[in-house]
């Protein structure tokens, strides 16, 4: 006659010199890891700012070639051409200030000294679907903080203004809030431009 036997499993768990075994190897894990980690995050912020700054420099270079091939227009005032349809500012030739003519420094309706506004405006309408910028420091502590992926700055004094795009993860916080850089290029990973000879510098810093 067939018994039924109960068998029972036994379910051990680690005893002390494993756990400590495990919590070393987990421990060691970390160590070397997450400094990998850290670096592949900084070399991907770091490929980011170079392209979208390779990018800008191409775009600002393309509007000025345009505004050459078609005879340098102007408005009767300004020196203007239509990129891509959007109706752009572009720089007047001043030798004693160092300024050349031909660079886009922002929209139709506006003048030739840079404002915050226009180097929204130029980010909007040079790049191909750009990502989101913002110049106000509360839109990236909203509840919308996620969309914006550049904050932007000026810096200088007029006519010699530049505009300062800063990565937005890179930058400083306090309290876990955004900082504005005020168009210190010291500050994170950013890249400048200088409408008045159209350099475009990336800036690099730690982190």
């Amino acid at each position: 006659m067939n018994k039924n036997k109960n068998k029972k499993h036994q379910i051990k768990g680690f005893t002390l010199i494993e756990l400590v075994v495990v919590l070393v190897l987990i421990g060691l894990f970390a160590v070397t890891a997450i400094p990998k980690f850290m670096d592949l995050t900084d070399k991907a912020q770091q490929a980011n700012i170079e392209g979208m700054a390779g990018g800008f420099a191409s775009a600002v270079s393309l509007a000025r070639a345009q505004w050459e091939v078609e005879g340098r227009p102007t408005d009767g005032t300004y020196n203007v051409v239509n990129y891509d349809g959007s109706d752009l500012i572009l720089t007047t030739k001043n030798q004693s200030n160092g300024i050349r003519a031909g660079y886009p420094i922002g929209l139709a309706g506006a003048n030739d000294t840079l404002e915050l506004v226009d180097c929204v405006d130029i980010w909007n309408n040079i790049l191909q679907q750009p990502p989101l910028v913002t110049q106000n420091i509360g839109e990236l502590n909203g509840i919308d903080s996620d969309s914006y992926k550049y904050f932007v700055s000026i810096t200088g004094i007029a006519p010699l203004r530049s505009c300062v795009y800063h990565l937005k993860q890179t930058l400083a916080k306090t309290d876990d809030e955004f900082i504005s850089p005020n168009g210190d290029e010291s500050i994170g990973i950013n890249f400048s431009y200088l409408p008045a000879n159209s350099s475009v510098v990336i800036t690099v810093n730690d982190i």
